[in-house]
């Protein structure tokens, strides 16, 4: 048991990125393969508005909705705001403001950026812009690099939306779209001596002082109880399987061959159980209640994987409130 002090709190620059994948439907699909052939597709709602970007259902009856129109590349802002920083990723590396566009014919407005060299003196509700294509177009809203301000001036009548069969060649029906969070995280106390902990081959918990139970990874507060949970007690190594579930996805980055088990291992002396990799066995091998025992490598602050004890497995009873 230890109640000493905890160091300084960590904090480390952390990201979270990942493809995701969708099939596209008929109308997003027109939409996007109209952008790559610039030209901007809306679609004819039942009250006889065109929505631009268009919907597959209709917002007011949730009907499916087909009637594809074609609008102006040109259009007025509705609102705006300024993006003094932009971030990595975003349409325009330099201060743009983001606008909220009509395009003439259309009745809803497109979100997308607004490249404003004269400042956000120059920027305002009711001004007219145009679209500026990107010189290379692959079906996505990309293919607007931006919109710019429409130098012709002057405030236009609405065109009339033309029908559009949708139809192209070589549509587009599916795209990736690259999620990625760049973020500061900064563990806490608790979470700050228990990754220290770590980094010396130890696991550490805290207990709660009414319920008793030992949280690992330790949150600072017992979410049961509601109050703070100071005192620390080192748990493990060894522990044992409550529950778990064979991987045979091979997930982008990981040197993992498949199938591969991860499970929830309730560590010897913790009131909830941790998830880890185990390894060292057969993956149709491993079970509930097999008792196992981390395995570190080289420099790294968390365990590889958990491997078989040779103990034999720990009765149902042991683990079954750790389930």
């Amino acid at each position: 048991m230890n109640t000493a002090p905890s160091h300084e709190v960590l904090s480390a620059p952390l990201v979270v990125e990942f493809p995701f994948t969708r099939s596209l439907g008929p109308v997003q699909s027109a939409f996007l393969t109209g952008l790559r052939e610039r030209t901007v597709l809306g679609v004819r709602a039942s009250d006889g508005r065109t929505l631009v970007p268009p919907t597959e259902y209709d917002p007011v009856t949730a009907e499916e909705i087909r009637d594809l129109v074609e609008v102006g590349q040109a259009g007025t802002v509705t609102t705006w705001c300024w993006n003094g920083s932009p971030r990595r990723g975003q349409p325009l590396r330099h201060p743009f403001a983001w606008v909220l566009v009509r395009l003439d014919g259309a009745d809803t407005a497109l979100l997308h950026a607004l490249d404003a060299p004269d400042g956000p003196d120059s920027v305002r509700t009711g001004m007219r812009v145009r679209i500026r294509w990107a010189e290379e177009r692959g079906g996505a809203i990309t293919d607007i690099a931006c919109f710019e301000p429409d130098r012709e001036g002057g405030t236009r009548p609405p065109a009339r939306p033309a029908p559009h069969t949708g139809e192209f060649t070589d549509p587009v029906t599916g795209i990736v779209a690259h999620a990625r969070l760049d973020y500061t995280y900064t563990p806490g106390r608790a979470q700050t001596r228990y990754l220290e902990a770590l980094a010396e081959h130890r696991t550490m918990g805290e207990r709660c002082p009414r319920c008793r139970k030992v949280y690992v990874p330790p949150r600072g507060a017992c979410p049961t109880c509601g109050v703070p949970t100071r005192e620390q007690v080192e748990v493990g190594p060894a522990g044992t399987v409550t529950t778990f579930c064979v991987v045979n996805i091979k997930a982008k980055g990981l040197d993992i061959e498949v199938p591969y088990v991860y499970a929830h291992i309730a560590l010897d002396g913790a009131g909830l159980a941790l998830h880890g990799r185990i390894g060292g066995i057969p993956y149709d091998q491993v079970r509930m209640g097999l008792r196992v025992e981390p395995v570190w490598t080289g420099s790294g602050r968390y365990p590889d994987h958990y491997r078989p004890t040779g103990e034999p497995d720990a009765p149902y009873q042991t683990y079954k409130e750790l389930l």
